[in-house]
């Protein structure tokens, strides 16, 4: 992958980080799902910090016409499945998600599946090792983003099986 396509790539990253954070933003005020809601906002904030870090690496790109060897290449990483199992455990269990809650959770889910390809597809074009760990870094997370949307929609879909399986009860008799 030369500088070019690196570059674009960058500008790429950036429309979709930015599209998702709307989206994401938009859901969390939307929804009246307590579980939505944190998760929506958590993951925007997620979503903007990328952002942020791919705007300074793009500037900087633009200006040395080279991925810049001074910026930091670390994100915070996420805390969303924290997130995801405190909420859970608070809220009104009388709160139902409704059909705009599960379909904003599946768009959710395809927009953090193909980030996590975007991301790998870019960490094995390059051979920067600096560059190369920033996209593994994204990468973890994009993925811990949409397993923890998997575990949302499961909850959404069939809570009791849910904290089933999260609190590991067996059906033995035991």
């Amino acid at each position: 992958m030369d500088e070019k396509e690196r570059l674009n790539a960058l500008e790429t990253a950036l429309k979709n980080e930015s599209a998702e954070r709307e989206f994401y933003l938009k859901h969390a005020e939307k929804t009246n799902n307590p579980l939505g809601k944190a998760m929506f906002k958590r993951i925007a904030e997620d979503e903007l910090e990328h952002y942020e870090r791919l705007k300074e690496l793009h500037s900087k790109w633009e200006v040395q016409d080279k991925w810049s060897e001074t910026i930091p290449l670390k994100v915070n990483n996420t805390n969303i499945k924290e997130v995801l199992n405190n909420t859970i455990r608070i809220v009104d269990k009388t709160v139902k998600p409704d059909a705009d809650d599960l379909e904003a959770i599946k768009i959710a889910v395809d927009f953090e599946e193909k980030g996590t390809q975007f991301y790998r597809q870019l960490c094995n074009a390059v051979t920067n090792p600096r560059e190369k760990e920033f996209f593994e870094l994204l990468v973890m997370i994009e993925n811990e983003h949409y397993l923890a949307l998997k575990d949302a929609e499961e909850y959404f879909i069939d809570p009791a099986s849910w904290f089933m399986k999260a609190e590991h009860h067996t059906l033995d008799g035991g």
